[in-house]
């Protein structure tokens, strides 16, 4: 994506009472793009939306916008909106009024801000409840219209903090597909914040993968999963089998007691590594098949397919596989040279 970088931080570093939450950050943005936070809790992603949104004053470090520092700038000087977890509706006022606030204080003509509204409350999938009391609203509903009220401003970056935390997981679903139809067809900016892997994986353009005030990648959705660049990264982002390993040379690899073909170069001869086999690419066959042999310890079923932890000379491997093993049956596994990604080792 080739659009030009519309937020910048450089050097970010934020502490409360001493206590180290972003340890000298750097990040671009780029315009109309859907950017995605990711990581576990305490790892300063909302600490990031926050710095960007201008609720949080870092100790040194730079935010630009359009180019411009704007580190000092009060939040409600920026061109951005947010969109909180907690959605924050003013309960005295009807679903429409909520909507208008912001435009009547800038006092725009009162025709303005009625078609500005009402097209928005249309975006969200709010038409004719204009007049509704928000407390007779579901989760989705309000979270649509604070999603309204933020947008009618036209913001020219949206962020939103874990927006869907409070909806159950069908909703979430929907909204997830809400959220991203909303920002391409507006063609602006978000900048989405969450915990939730499969959220950051559906919605995003690019993900941001943050643990312990610092970025450990950057990238599609596609280029995370499947090359994540620690172990930190290749756990976080969906179950993985990491193993150690040794690189004998470009493109053969030594683990789990055996020599396995890839297609990883560029490493020292004998590297110690870190392998990363995903567990829907080990394929099942019968034992005498197998480039490895181990013996099915459980099997959950998960829906769409059957989660098997194996036990291989000592490794416990898991398995996603459409088809089910018995357990304690001895099964063969074979994993071809795509399916293995190489890693160098780190404490990640």
């Amino acid at each position: 994506m080739e659009n030009s970088v519309i937020t910048a931080l450089q050097n970010i570093v934020v502490d409360f009472d001493g206590e180290p939450i972003l340890t000298g950050l750097s990040l671009d943005i780029h315009d109309k793009e859907f950017v995605t936070l990711l990581g576990p809790s305490g790892c300063g992603k909302t600490t990031t939306l926050r710095v960007i949104g201008g609720f949080v004053e870092p100790k040194s470090g730079n935010v630009f916008f359009d180019g411009k520092d704007i580190t000092r700038l009060p939040p409600y000087k920026r061109q951005v909106n947010t969109v909180f977890q907690k959605y924050a509706l003013f309960p005295h006022l009807n679903v429409f009024d909520n909507v208008a606030f912001g435009l009547r204080l800038q006092k725009l003509d009162e025709k303005e801000v009625r078609a500005r509204s009402l097209e928005m409350l249309e975006l969200v999938g709010l038409k004719g409840y204009e007049r509704r009391n928000t407390a007779t609203l579901s989760g989705g509903q309000q979270q649509r219209v604070a999603i309204a009220r933020a947008l009618v401003n036209h913001p020219r970056v949206l962020l939103l903090d874990e927006p869907l935390g409070a909806l159950d997981l069908k909703l979430r679903k929907d909204m997830q597909i809400e959220l991203k139809r909303i920002q391409q067809s507006l063609a602006i900016t978000f900048i989405y914040v969450t915990h939730d892997q499969e959220e950051a994986l559906t919605m995003s353009d690019t993900v941001v993968v943050m643990n312990k005030g610092a970025i450990q990648q950057i990238g599609s959705p596609q280029d995370i999963y499947n090359e994540p660049n620690n172990a930190f990264v290749a756990d976080f982002i969906g179950e993985s089998n990491i193993l150690d390993g040794v690189m004998l040379r470009d493109f053969l690899v030594e683990f789990a007691g055996q020599e396995f073909a890839c297609v990883d170069a560029g490493f020292a001869e004998r590297e110690i590594v870190q392998v990363v086999v995903r567990p829907e690419d080990i394929r099942v066959v019968p034992a005498i098949q197998g480039q490895l042999t181990g013996i099915v310890e459980n099997v959950i079923f998960k829906g769409v397919h059957y989660e098997m932890h194996v036990r291989q000379a000592g490794t416990e491997w898991i398995i996603h596989s459409t088809q089910a093993s018995q357990v304690g049956e001895m099964i063969g596994m074979c994993i071809g040279p795509d399916e293995i990604h190489i890693m160098h080792r780190t404490n990640g």
